[in-house]
């Protein structure tokens, strides 16, 4: 499993026009994915696999669901149709994972070499006769040791620096101070658009207005943020969210949008696997407004509903490698109010499957290899585990213990 999941490029040298053909490809395959995320597979593929990628991306999906980085195991060989059962299982997700820690393994490069190559300067013999003119002296004093390209080099000169009256401020004073320009005034000035009166919503004519607006967000504090430019207050003030609401509950609209409220929060929900913080940074909401929100909708049982469901498949995942996976999630743990009790749940469980593997262990890597490779698991992730958990001390000291026999 490890040796095609390694990086062969950067994400963004992928090409633009190859990572749209991919995303499409998985969309049509019914396993839609980020840009971020198809960059990340594709960065897995070397320059000359891009033909191929672009041969794959131009006919029918013969299986679904297929994501990014089904594409590339598709690639690397293996059947459509067992690269749809990984992606509903999970199996990529834990691919992604293995790819950034052998990523984060990997040395960094060496710098680059010049292309002009560069001639160092012999340095001069210890017995040399220093030169009797002083210039010179001083000149080769200042170019020993420069190569011929810094000597040929275009000399910068250094800004001169006016003395300051006050020295005990140079530290703190900016080198320069920008100066304090008019406003632009005349046919340059910059002015908000008018707002239009409160009134011509409150109209019936301004029902069709409303309308459109609740069609094109999701929520009514979106809603509020496109009006609020658009419109004034009864008052003559800024729109209000008080205003908003008698606005909908006159036009009858108040019911339509407390429907769309209610799929776009539990179709986030759902889709961000209960994680409250992304569903707030999906429907650009602060956690209060989300809270907000749901109350007002009426969906906070909903919600506790859809959350507690995410507990529990957290809790009681069957394989270790997806409880490993979600150990590197803190956040995700965090969010849903449940980092202790899966921390403290796996502890004990690591604690069982390394101690049947502890005798004839050769240090904490051999003991993370053989319990990865009983369970069906990346070494990786385990040996990472066992770091995060606290366990890898304690066990490289019994490891490198000898052991005796009676």
């Amino acid at each position: 499993m490890n040796s095609h999941w390694q990086r062969q490029r950067q994400p963004d040298d992928v090409p633009t026009p190859v990572a749209v053909a991919v995303s499409d490809f998985c969309r049509r395959a019914k396993s839609p994915a980020t840009p971020s995320e198809v960059r990340e597979a594709l960065a897995l593929l070397s320059e000359g696999d891009d033909f191929r990628v672009r041969t794959l991306t131009d006919t029918e999906p013969q299986a679904r669901p297929l994501g990014p980085f089904a594409v590339v195991d598709v690639l690397q060989g293996t059947a459509p149709e067992l690269a749809a059962k990984r992606q509903e299982c999970g199996y990529y997700a834990v691919v992604q994972e293995l790819a950034r820690v052998h990523e984060e393994k990997r040395p960094p490069a060496p710098p680059p070499s010049p292309e002009v190559p560069s001639f160092a300067t012999p340095a001069a013999p210890k017995g040399a006769i220093p030169d009797p003119v002083p210039a010179r002296r001083e000149r080769a004093e200042k170019t020993r040791g420069e190569t011929v390209q810094q000597r040929i080099a275009p000399k910068k000169r250094e800004a001169p620096v006016a003395a300051s009256a006050d020295e005990g401020y140079e530290d703190e004073a900016p080198s320069f101070l920008k100066r304090d320009l008019p406003k632009p005034r005349g046919r340059f000035t910059r002015l908000d658009a008018p707002k239009t009166n409160f009134q011509e919503l409150a109209r019936s004519t301004g029902k069709e207005a409303l309308e459109a607006a609740v069609e094109s967000n999701d929520h009514r504090f979106a809603l509020l943020n496109s009006l609020a430019g658009q419109y004034n207050g009864p008052k003559g003030g800024d729109l209000m969210m008080g205003d908003l609401e008698g606005l909908l509950t006159a036009h009858g609209l108040m019911d339509a949008v407390i429907s769309r409220e209610r799929q776009a929060v539990l179709s986030a929900y759902s889709e961000h696997r209960g994680a409250a913080g992304r569903v707030g940074w999906a429907l650009a909401l602060s956690p209060s407004e989300l809270k907000q929100l749901e109350t007002k909708a009426g969906i906070s049982q909903e919600v506790e509903e859809v959350r507690e469901r995410f507990r529990r498949e957290a809790l009681t995942s069957r394989h270790l490698t997806q409880r490993l996976d979600l150990l590197g999630r803190d956040k995700y743990l965090a969010d849903l109010g449940i980092k202790k009790r899966f921390t403290d749940m796996l502890r004990r469980e690591l604690e069982v499957l390394v101690r049947d593997e502890l005798p004839g262990a050769k240090g904490v890597t051999g003991l993370a290899d053989s319990v990865g490779r009983k369970h069906g698991a990346p070494s990786e992730l385990v040996l990472r585990a066992l770091e995060r958990l606290g366990l890898a001390e304690e066990l490289r000291k019994r490891t490198s213990a000898p052991h005796t026999t009676t």
